[in-house]
Formats: structure tokens, sequence, C-alpha cells
């Protein structure tokens, strides 16, 4: 098994903390792991992306021609990656910031979820990203619960102890609209 995912919007949106976040969860689970960050010059509000693969075996190359899962925080992301889910692939699109617009596959699964409005409904609304992690998880199962929670515990509290309930909560929100779908 080898899979890929990118997580792509603005800066600020939490994209490069979730790329983490997945990554230490699948080692805790025993997996292989690259994680490849990218970003703009610009701290927050530029564009940055992160790719995480994972696999059950040694990873022979971080290139990633076309991806088993993308998260699209906003619409140049999903312009940019939409075209780049594999057949049979997930794309998560945030249908907060993307009201109009569809990849217009219907060979992807493609999950429009309200992510600003679930974050807040799970404890802080800063936190899209983890509720596109959690419907991701929820969906497609290549890590465990569990060892995202762990590793959400793991990473904030490093840097940010208090948002630790926060998180967890985000996240199991995102888990249930995964597995349920939830109308944007």
């Amino acid at each position: 098994m080898e899979r890929s995912v990118v997580f792509s919007g603005f800066g600020g949106q939490g994209l490069l903390f979730t790329g983490q976040v997945l990554a230490r969860a699948a080692i805790k689970d025993g997996l292989e792991v690259f994680w490849i960050p990218s970003y703009g010059p610009e701290m927050r509000g530029g564009t940055a992306s992160c790719t995480v693969i994972v696999a059950d075996h040694p990873i022979g190359s971080p290139v990633v021609d076309q991806f088993d899962a993308a998260v699209a925080m906003n619409l140049p992301s999903l312009r940019k990656y939409g075209p780049s889910v594999a057949p049979g692939g997930l794309l998560i699109v945030n249908a907060s910031l993307v009201t109009s617009q569809t990849s217009a596959r219907a060979d992807i699964d493609e999950l429009r979820l309200p992510c600003t409005d679930l974050a807040a409904k799970g404890g802080d609304d800063k936190l899209v990203s983890v509720v596109a992690l959690g419907a991701l998880v929820a969906r497609l199962g290549w890590v465990t619960p569990d060892s995202v929670q762990a590793a959400l515990r793991e990473i904030s509290a490093r840097k940010r102890p208090e948002i630790i309930e926060a998180d967890l909560g985000v996240f199991a929100a995102g888990m249930e609209a995964g597995r349920i779908g939830v109308a944007a």
C-alpha cells in the first residue's frame, strides 16, 4: 500500500500542521512517510501546500503525478489539484470558501464540507484543515483515529497546549462529516 495526499490552500489555514499530524500518525501506525511542505514567501495569505505519502514499504520517490486524495481549502487549490486526483480518489473541498465551483469529475469522490462551520462546531473556527483531516481519516482509513489524536496531542502540546481540546473536538467533527457527508 502506498497512498498520497496534498493539503492545499492559503497560508495560515494550518495545512503544514495538518500534514505533520498525518505524517506523525502514520509513523505511530508503523508506516513509512514522506512529508513535503511547499509555501510561498508570505507567512499568511500566500499559497501553501504539503504532500504526505504513506506506505507499508520503503517509499521509492517523493514525486507524485496523481494523488490518491487532495484537500482544497480555496478555489485556486481546487483548480490546481482537482485535476491531479487519480480516478477513484478523494477530493475534499472547503465549501466555506469554494461555494460555486466543483471539480466536475464523475470518476472521483468529491466531498464538499463547510470546514469553517464544522471547525466552529468542534471548538475553534481557525482549525479548518483539521476538519479536512478528520474527514480524510474517516473516509479512507489510511491511519487510525487513535494515532491522529495522539499526534495532535504531541504536536499541539509543544507549541499551543491551550488548543489541544479544540484540536480533538474539531478532528471528531471532521471524522463525523467524513463518515456521513455533510450538505455544504
